[in-house]
């Protein structure tokens, strides 16, 4: 089986090029609706193109995309947490988890993820200007361990744009580093690790970030509006997978400039051998 994670960035284009990729399923972020002419190929579920919270406009959404007939997908519905019960996928904000079970080819299965970490920003009371990804990262983590149900023998990859890093804080901040650094122990707690990309699956950054330490593995995944593809350094795209899974799950970013794609993020490869 083979899958695309990809934040499309709202681009139309970006739809398009899926359906020139040799992919069964792509896990996508920041997805506006499909254009007509992509939508007759493709399927998905029915959820609303929008994603919920602090009153912004989001006319976008997680979601999981069947693009070939060979695999089988069932779409899991994604409750808002208030409103779930038992059993249900309970989520704490729509729009940024989408899931489904898929059947692959050979016949077995596994349930499939897409997560975006949404940016926030502190209560008014503190004065203060930052903005964060850490906690919207942390509540996907917590919907998604519905969808464990046993210590070990899940089939589950998950993968997305955290808007988080890996290893290290910006510009060199310890304080950012060991908060983002509980996000992938509690995934790995789960028994879901991180899998990648990480060098050499994928393009290194060069120049080398000066904040990015040096025995990092990181491969870039996005550009700033101020960079090219050439220019990108920081990795904001990962993939999970259930540690039965891991030996099986290839991970890649394709994120040299030739292969980046319309979008400010590059395409990741996720392949199940």
């Amino acid at each position: 089986m083979k899958l695309i994670s990809w934040n499309i960035a709202q681009r139309k284009e970006a739809w398009r090029r899926l359906l020139d990729t040799d992919a069964d399923v792509a896990l996508l972020q920041e997805a506006t609706e499909p254009p007509p002419d992509v939508a007759s190929r493709i399927e998905v579920d029915a959820e609303p193109w929008h994603t919920c919270g602090d009153g912004s406009s989001r006319p976008w959404r997680a979601a999981v995309v069947r693009l070939t007939n060979r695999v089988q997908v069932n779409w899991l519905t994604p409750i808002p947490l208030e409103q779930a019960v038992g059993g249900d996928l309970a989520v704490s904000r729509r729009g940024t988890l989408a899931a489904a079970e898929v059947t692959e080819p050979g016949g077995a299965r596994c349930t499939l993820v897409s997560m975006y970490g949404l940016w926030e920003s502190p209560h008014r009371s503190t004065g203060s200007g930052w903005i964060y990804a850490d906690a919207s990262a942390h509540r996907l983590v917590s919907d998604l361990a519905v969808l464990i149900g046993q210590q070990s023998s899940h089939r589950v990859i998950a993968a997305g744009d955290l808007n988080i890093l890996y290893g290290y804080g910006e510009g060199g901040s310890e304080y950012w580093a060991a908060r983002y650094g509980t996000v992938f122990k509690r995934m790995e707690a789960m028994g879901v690790p991180f899998v990648g990309p990480q060098a050499p699956n994928g393009r290194r950054a060069e120049p080398w970030p000066p904040e990015l330490p040096a025995e990092s593995n990181n491969v870039p995944t996005y550009h700033s509006t101020r960079q090219v593809p050439a220019q990108a350094a920081r990795q904001l795209d990962f993939v999970f997978a259930s540690t039965d899974l891991v030996g099986r799950t290839h991970v890649r970013a394709l994120n040299d400039p030739s292969d980046w794609g319309p979008s400010d993020h590059c395409r990741v490869w996720i392949e199940l051998r």
